[in-house]
């Protein structure tokens, strides 16, 4: 059949032949129309050449240029194997490190010794998103993984985990850090109400009595007042922590500040300070205002009597600044030390209440390090003290 250009072009040839024609009657002149003719039939000749080219035709991809289904899943950073017939065919980085090397031509049952997900594998589905399923300690004891299968349609299913184990963490932490401050709070209230009430009572009408339990109930309220003053100020550092403070801050000047207002301690006279001359840092005054407090206060509380709380503000380099706060204490075992700044975590529970103590002075400043963009270390041994090391960022000069 022909095509639609080539149609065209015939009718075009016919219309220069009728053209050459008409001029022939009109004229009479042979030679004339022979030449209207060989002219017509030329230029159609031309335009035929450039515009009775068929169409192309799409080329067909070859499906062996496409990349094998093993490259594509390792191309994901997360673990993903791909089961048919019950045997692992193909698996990822991801996959193989977290499951062994030795994985492929496996059973499934055997690659992923979970039995959850055992159960979940044996169970067939009709290819549609089924609900993940969570499994505990796949890899290592304290790992979570939540795994997705997708049934494809040539009967294979691909295999997906996500490691849950960080969301997990924070939800714990939440949920830890929610029952920490209401026991917190608690306790204190308890023995206020308990207080109040034997006061309401004939306890009232002694003045002894009255004045040694009123005395409880101002440091139970000033407990509370420090417990809810420490959660504000953690919770205003979260909300900040994206924003980088830039005022120029003279650490020396601050620390004079700090260790003047600390002059009123049973431990003051323990203080020794060793500033050298340094840079400004780039930073919020208030915030580390409360982080000099935090840190130099707890040495002084935690040091023994008698032994000196050193305070050190040397140079680190060319852009950051080191403070040091060290003391002579008990010190504190190593399998405490990762733990120090979580929210409420005390080493000795009853020491830190008795000498007034929130359990969130060290969580403070770890975030006000963080918002600063420094570096926080603790380091101790038992028996002969700790040291508590900050690097921050000096201030730029524009």
């Amino acid at each position: 059949m022909p095509s639609f250009l080539g149609i065209r072009t015939a009718l075009a040839l016919l219309v220069a032949v009728v053209a050459a024609g008409a001029s022939l009657l009109l004229s009479g002149d042979v030679q004339a129309s022979l030449v209207v003719l060989v002219c017509a039939v030329a230029a159609v000749l031309v335009a035929a050449s450039s515009s009775d080219t068929p169409p192309s035709m799409p080329i067909a991809i070859s499906t062996e240029s496409e990349p094998a289904i093993a490259e594509v899943i390792e191309a994901i950073a997360e673990p993903v194997l791909v089961i048919a017939d019950n045997r692992v065919e193909a698996a990822n980085l991801g996959a193989r490190e977290l499951l062994g090397q030795h994985v492929l031509g496996e059973d499934v049952r055997v690659a992923i010794r979970h039995p959850a997900a055992a159960e979940r594998l044996m169970r067939s589905d009709n290819g549609g998103p089924a609900a993940p399923i969570h499994l505990v300690g796949l890899g290592t004891r304290d790992q979570r993984w939540e795994m997705r299968v997708r049934t494809l349609g040539d009967g294979r299913r691909v295999v997906h985990l996500i490691d849950r184990t960080g969301s997990y963490a924070a939800e714990r932490m939440r949920v830890d850090f929610v029952a920490n401050a209401s026991h917190e709070l608690r306790t204190p209230l308890a023995s206020l109400l308990g207080y109040v009430e034997t006061l309401r009572e004939d306890a009232g009408d002694d003045p002894g009595t009255r004045a040694r339990f009123l005395k409880i109930v101002f440091g139970e309220a000033q407990r509370m007042q420090r417990l809810i003053e420490d959660l504000i100020s953690l919770s205003r550092i979260e909300a900040e922590k994206y924003r980088v403070p830039g005022k120029a801050v003279d650490l020396a000047d601050l620390i004079e500040e700090v260790t003047l207002e600390l002059s009123g301690s049973p431990r003051a006279a323990d203080l020794v300070t060793q500033i050298a001359d340094v840079p400004e840092v780039a930073g919020d005054p208030t915030q580390l205002s409360q982080l000099l407090h935090n840190v130099i206060g707890n040495a002084m509380k935690y040091g023994r009597e008698a032994t000196p709380v050193t305070v050190s503000l040397q140079p680190e380099g060319e852009a950051m600044v080191r403070l040091s706060v060290s003391d002579e204490g008990e010190g504190i075992p190593p399998q405490h030390l990762p733990r120090l700044t979580e929210r409420f975590y005390r080493v000795d529970s009853g020491r830190s209440r008795s000498l007034g103590g929130t359990g969130l002075g060290l969580a403070i400043v770890k975030h006000v390090v963080e918002r600063h963009r420094g570096r926080l270390d603790i380091a101790s041994t038992v028996g002969k003290g700790t040291t508590v090391t900050i690097l921050l960022p000096v201030q730029r000069v524009s």
